[in-house]
């Protein structure tokens, strides 16, 4: 707190003057009357309340002398330092992923947007660049200097429930500082200090995270499968709190009907593993628990049934280990000599035939390659977010040679700089090294991921299978006027030349044309079932500034309504004591 105006502060002079008036003012002579009719009384008043009957004798003066020292107050003009927004631009940065939904009562996100609007208040003419994250950061805000157009376009914003990448938003933010002084605040949940960019002394870098103590208990799994008469689920959980948790775990059918109810005890920071099986057939299943936490959205989840009809049939050239490995998934699996794979035009294929690539119209599952020479490779597995790999992990496996990938062909997982898994336009998912080249059926995400194969390829006969909040993917549809809606029949968006943009809240949707119609399910990508303790902070400073800039909140319109209200008490003092006394 300070004062800007010291120089009135001779005026503190005033109240003593009054004072001082007070003691030399003319004094009346008490005058004695010969009655003690309500003398009683009067005493008994005297020495119930001494004090009170002091202050009635002297209210005047006191309110006088307070009005009076709230008014040099006011002359000094008194102030507190509200904020200290610096450099000539400030820059937004907003995570608006899914887990910015967090929060005791109010949301992290809503918080945000509450401090922002508070900040645009406090630019003093600075423009503003609003980028918001997300797999493309989009600047909804450039250079902008109209504050009303700036908290519009705050209130606007929402939540895409996308995973944020702010490394991109980052990189987007660093392209609008350029060499001027800039103030950058990063809104989001939580994000290590070492993410920053610090190579520029020009930039000021706020971070704005997420309350402390939220608690999650989150369905981190959810999967089903049916052989078109019964169906088989199993659902992860994770308790992310200290202290032991009970939910109910409940999954529904596409109804509402409540298929099956179940208490689990969660222990304290742990994940376990639920199995049900013989349950009725349906084409959607729901599953969610009753977790009484700080973040609601990963509490369901929904999943796509769909009966195998596809056949599978397997190479009988490839490793053993393959074929065990879809058997135990599969019941009926046909197992075909190499020179007859390719009469089996109505199948899905698992070969090693790369020919088959263009031969087939149906996609199928290459592992390996019969024509190119494979290389050696090093280095750890790492995998995009794709729906191949929900259930299964494979940072941990070795891999010691892969095969030349193909160039059109999307990398979903590579070994260093190498190729290891890709999917064509068509759909075929291609497997670039031999079994006996890798651990990987070692490890429990080898089932797993040819428990996904089976069913993203089974999938495609009935439905798109799952997509990301946002995603755009290229879909395999027959010609025609593809829209996505919503299951309450809302129009979302259009499939223009075979790209479909998932939409941003997960749940069950439809794609449309005129006489067909198939389904697809948003879901969460895995990082936005989990949340992280919040962080904020303070890392660099701005040296070519000067000396810091503050914004100072005055308190005299305060101090001036407090002299009114003081001013009408001193008025009806008077008026109650009589103005001719």
């Amino acid at each position: 707190m300070g004062f800007s105006q010291m120089i009135f502060s001779w005026t503190a002079i005033i109240p003593v003057i009054v004072l001082l008036y007070y003691f030399f003012r003319k004094k009346y002579t008490d005058q004695t009357v010969s009655s003690t009719l309500f003398w009683s009384e009067i005493m008994q008043e005297t020495r119930v309340s001494p004090y009170l009957k002091h202050l009635q004798k002297n209210a005047l003066l006191y309110l006088q002398l307070l009005a009076l020292l709230l008014l040099v107050l006011a002359l000094m003009n008194p102030y507190v330092k509200k904020s200290t927004i610096v450099g000539t631009q400030t820059i937004f940065i907003v995570d608006t992923s899914a887990t910015m939904l967090a929060g005791k009562g109010t949301s992290t996100f809503d918080t945000h947007k509450e401090e922002m609007l508070a900040l645009i208040d406090e630019l003093n003419g600075r423009p503003v660049t609003l980028i918001t994250t997300g797999a493309t950061p989009k600047a909804i805000l450039q250079q902008e200097t109209n504050m009303k157009a700036m908290k519009k376009a705050i209130e606007d914003l929402q939540v895409t429930y996308e995973t944020a990448e702010i490394n991109k938003a980052l990189d987007v933010a660093q392209a609008f500082v350029g060499d001027r002084p800039t103030s950058v605040y990063v809104f989001t949940d939580t994000l290590d200090k070492q993410q920053l960019p610090m190579e520029k002394d020009s930039v000021k870098w706020l971070v704005r995270g997420a309350a402390k103590g939220l608690t999650n208990i989150a369905m981190t799994r959810f999967a089903a499968t049916t052989d078109g008469q019964a169906t088989m689920a199993l659902v992860q959980l994770h308790n992310d709190t200290n202290q032991e948790q009970e939910v109910t775990l409940t999954l529904q059918n596409a109804e509402g009907n409540e298929l099956v109810a179940d208490s689990v005890v969660l222990p304290p920071n742990e994940m376990i593993t639920k199995t049900f099986k013989d349950l009725p057939f349906d084409k959607t299943m729901m599953a969610r628990i009753d977790a009484q936490d700080d973040y609601a959205i990963d509490n369901e989840q929904t999943v796509l049934l769909q009966t195998t009809t596809a056949k599978l049939v397997i190479d009988q050239s490839l490793h053993q280990l393959i074929q065990k490995g879809f058997q135990a998934i599969h019941s009926d699996i046909k197992m075909v000599p190499p020179l007859q794979i390719a009469d089996n035009k109505d199948a899905t294929i698992i070969t090693k035939q790369a020919a088959l690539l263009e031969k087939m119209d149906k996609p199928l599952v290459l592992f390996g390659r019969d024509d190119a020479e494979k290389v050696a490779a090093s280095g750890t597995v790492s995998t995009t977010n794709d729906a191949l790999f929900a259930f299964s992990d494979l940072k941990d496996i070795y891999v010691s040679a892969v095969y030349p990938g193909f160039t059109d062909y999307q990398t979903i997982a590579s070994i260093g700089e190498q190729p290891f898994i890709q999917r064509s336009p068509k759909g075929d998912i291609v497997i670039l090294a031999d079994i006996a080249d890798t651990d990987w059926p070692l490890h429990p995400s080898f089932p797993l991921f040819l428990w996904s194969v089976e069913q993203q390829l089974s999938e495609s006969t009935g439905s798109l299978g799952i997509f990301t909040p946002n995603e755009q993917r290229a879909v395999a549809l027959v010609q025609g006027d593809w829209s996505v809606y919503s299951q309450q029949d809302e129009f979302l968006s259009s499939v223009t030349n075979g790209m479909l943009l998932a939409p941003q809240q997960p749940g069950v949707y439809k794609v449309r044309s005129n006489n067909e119609e198939k389904q697809l399910i948003v879901q969460l990508q895995a990082q936005e079932r989990v949340i992280t303790p919040g962080t904020s902070y303070i890392l660099g400073d701005i040296a070519d500034n000067g000396k810091e800039e503050v914004s100072k909140a005055s308190f005299v319109p305060w101090l001036i309504l407090i002299i009114v209200v003081l001013l009408v008490l001193e008025w009806e003092v008077q008026r109650r004591r009589g103005f001719t006394n």
